[in-house]
């Protein structure tokens, strides 16, 4: 950043190449980010040990997205979580010898294979969902529904513009 004397004699900084203007709002959002993030990871890990004692942290992702979108490919779980294939087989091992997903054939595709949640591991993953919504409602429960609402739109709007 660079400083120049204004008439004022006051200092006026102005970005330098290639840098971003500091605005407070993106510095309170950078600030709120990381801290909102720092939380989820927490949440994150005691969320897995809910599911499963040997349930790694990162693995609850995956739980999720099958959840909520049904089997998939683990190319395509790769894809969505953002990790090489040796790490999403490594994962997926690890949860079949948890029993909390099994491969199933593709009937699209006789050669891939679909994962799929168990029936052990919708009920536990549902389990742990269901009393973390509970908890947000709790810590919530003061705020106006329709600034819950905004809230999840704003967010939804971050992360689709991050994806860009």
């Amino acid at each position: 950043m660079h400083e120049d004397r204004n008439g004022g004699g006051e200092r006026a900084a102005t970005p330098g190449p290639g840098s971003v203007p500091e605005q407070p709002g993106l510095l309170a959002l950078e600030r709120e980010l990381t801290v909102l993030l720092r939380r989820a990871r927490a949440n994150q890990g005691e969320m897995a040990r809910e599911v499963h004692p040997d349930l790694e942290p990162s693995a609850y992702g995956l739980l999720v997205r099958l959840d909520e979108c049904g089997a998939q490919r683990a190319t395509e779980l790769a894809a969505y979580i953002g990790v090489g294939k040796a790490t999403m087989s490594r994962q997926l091992r690890a949860l079949e010898e948890l029993g909390l997903v099994a491969r199933e054939p593709d009937p699209a595709d006789g050669r891939a294979w679909l994962v799929a949640l168990t029936g052990e591991g919708r009920e536990r993953v549902s389990r742990v969902r269901e009393a973390r919504r509970a908890r947000y409602a709790g810590r919530l429960a003061d705020w106006d529904p329709d600034e819950v609402a905004e809230l999840a739109r704003l967010l939804h709007q971050l992360n689709r513009g991050m994806e860009k």
